[in-house]
């Protein structure tokens, strides 16, 4: 992984990355690619099988998410898992964002998994130069419908961030504000908001680490790119102050946001708040194709750096028109991967495994003879049971005692 350990301050944005992004420095570009991961473990985890009586949540425990997503192969790091996180909201949101069960014994009908809280290992720590914290945020269920999956009116933000000028306060579409902030008492996954859940843990494992150099990495893709640039603002904003004044010396360095596919997510306020914090680092990454990050259209901006990436450059994918081809998060790793320029043609400047691109998808140009849609359960999760009959995972029982489940893939 070249020099991250001694690079990792400049590789987390603390320059900024002035000089880094055109052409894209190799170890930035392994750098965003192993966060990239860590978020496509939330795809391959999420249980988006509409028959199944746990959709929404993951498929995996917390002890066996690396593990079972295969993010452990061939793979140096090694996270810790600490938490899950959850979300609900309070009014209603396109399925594309939010998915609901059919089956009347669901494990909610009302809330999501959203994502996980990890830290690196001890091993990982010296890997990497500093204790790493990382909150993946899980992307997009499924095709956006486009205007209408964006038809959110800009909202007052005071309540994430009640400290700003309530008289021209910043706003964020409202869609994004009640998946952050809403709780629901009655479940036992959400009775604390999204919001509350990461900002508790986070500061938990900073006062557990609070004699060693540490950082906050918050990443996503889509939709889970607009909660990373929340939960790391509103962190800065709200609790760092607190948790500095009980800390002998600043041993957070920086906080570091990765977003891909990110849609716009609040005016031109909340992009000066957004500024106005000196250790936030944000970098956006947009694949050119992609009209996802240029939505919603109006009284929208843009936050953080760009780092463009062009996937119609790459000679292994089909020439589409269809969106998933160009937002999907496995077409965005491989743009990262082997964009060399944004001006000139595609080379692959990190060995990456292309066929990990159609493991959702059928974007492969037919002649590589790569299969379509390579993630497929067996008998799409039905098993048969000692009596003959065929019924689905989530009705067995594992060794354990503990219920499994069938997984579907999510198409991005």
């Amino acid at each position: 992984m070249g020099d991250i350990a001694k690079r990792w301050k400049e590789l987390s944005g603390n320059s900024k990355w002035k000089d880094m992004l055109d052409p894209l420095d190799l170890d930035l570009r392994r750098y965003i690619l192993h966060y990239g991961d860590m978020v496509e473990v939330g795809y391959v985890t999420f249980n988006s099988g509409l028959r199944s009586k746990h959709v929404g949540d993951s498929c995996y425990t917390k002890e066996e998410l690396f593990a079972r997503t295969g993010y452990l192969k061939a793979n140096p790091f090694r996270y810790e898992v600490t938490k899950y996180l959850y979300g609900t909201s309070s009014i209603r949101l396109p399925e594309c964002f939010m998915i609901n069960p059919l089956s009347r014994e669901a494990w909610n009908k009302e809330s999501n998994w959203l994502g996980y809280i990890a830290v690196a290992t001890d091993e990982s720590k010296e890997l990497l130069g500093r204790r790493d914290i990382v909150v993946a945020w899980r992307g997009t269920i499924q095709l956006y419908e486009w205007a209408n999956d964006f038809d959110f009116p800009l909202e007052s933000a005071l309540s994430i961030f009640p400290r700003a000028d309530p008289s021209d306060p910043p706003r964020i579409a409202s869609g994004w504000l009640s998946l952050y902030t809403t709780a629901d008492p009655r479940s036992r996954f959400d009775k604390t908001s999204a919001q509350e859940q990461v900002q508790g843990e986070l500061k938990r494992l900073l006062e557990l680490y609070k004699h060693e150099e540490v950082s906050i990495t918050i990443t996503g893709h889509s939709l889970g790119a607009v909660l990373s640039v929340l939960s790391a603002t509103d962190f800065l904003h709200n609790e760092w102050p607190k948790i500095t004044t009980s800390l002998e010396q600043d041993r957070l360095s920086c906080v570091t946001v990765f977003a891909f596919g990110s849609p716009r997510i609040g005016d031109r306020n909340f992009k000066t708040l957004v500024e106005s914090h000196k250790k936030l680092n944000i970098l956006r990454i947009a694949n050119v194709p992609d009209l996802i990050p240029h939505y919603p259209l109006f009284r929208f901006t843009d936050v953080g750096e760009e780092l463009h990436i062009n996937t119609l450059k790459e000679e292994y994918l089909k020439r589409s028109i269809k969106l998933p081809h160009f937002h999907n998060l496995k077409a965005y790793l491989q743009g990262v991967a082997g964009t060399q320029y944004n001006r000139a043609g595609l080379k692959v400047e990190v060995n990456r495994d292309i066929e990990l691109v159609n493991n959702g998808l059928d974007a492969f140009e037919d002649k590589y003879l790569v299969p379509g849609d390579l993630w497929i359960l067996e008998n799409k999760g039905m098993v048969k049971s000692d009596d003959g009959t065929w019924i689905l995972n989530g009705d067995m029982a594992n060794e354990d005692g503990k219920e499994e489940d069938e997984c579907e893939l999510p198409w991005i």
